[in-house]
């Protein structure tokens, strides 16, 4: 079976290359903290992006991850995956590229930050803001029904 690249794969294309960041997070009712890391970004084909990071950790230590997208037609979503080596859940994404096509928003699901058990509701949002810069918002939704943005990254793209 032969697919053709649509223009939403060409979009992910775009973000292949090696990249650094420097992102902001916090957790709720905590300080946020300040940490940088590097992405390495593939394209398998032409039909999925594949980021593998590594990144500080607060208080030390060092995160790997793997972040998976691409776009399936039939659907028209972007769909996806994040896996972290300091965590044991996969994130599946689900998501939608804006009008002005700079905008990626996947969404997902995982563990509250309550540490409860409990599910909540996650969201990724990639602004392309030039070839060479890219921000990665994440947020929860709580419980009153309104977003929180936990983390911001500011991705540049080295050579």
């Amino acid at each position: 079976m032969h697919v053709e690249p649509t223009n939403e794969h060409r979009w992910l294309a775009k973000l292949a290359g090696e990249w650094e960041y420097e992102h902001e997070c916090a957790e709720p009712d905590k300080p946020p903290i300040k940490l940088k890391g590097r992405e390495s970004v593939r394209m398998l084909g032409a039909l999925w992006m594949i980021g593998e990071g590594e990144g500080e950790m607060p208080g030390g230590g060092v995160s790997r991850s793997i972040m998976t997208i691409g776009f399936d037609p039939a659907r028209g979503k972007f769909v996806g995956s994040f896996i972290a080596s300091v965590m044991p859940n996969l994130w599946p994404y689900e998501g939608t590229l804006d009008a002005e096509k700079n905008l990626l928003t996947l969404d997902s699901e995982g563990p509250s930050f309550a540490g409860d058990g409990t599910l909540a509701k996650y969201r990724d949002s990639m602004e392309l803001v030039s070839d060479d810069h890219r921000i990665l918002r994440s947020q929860v939704l709580g419980s009153d029904g309104a977003w929180t943005e936990f983390m911001e990254a500011h991705y540049r793209r080295l050579g």
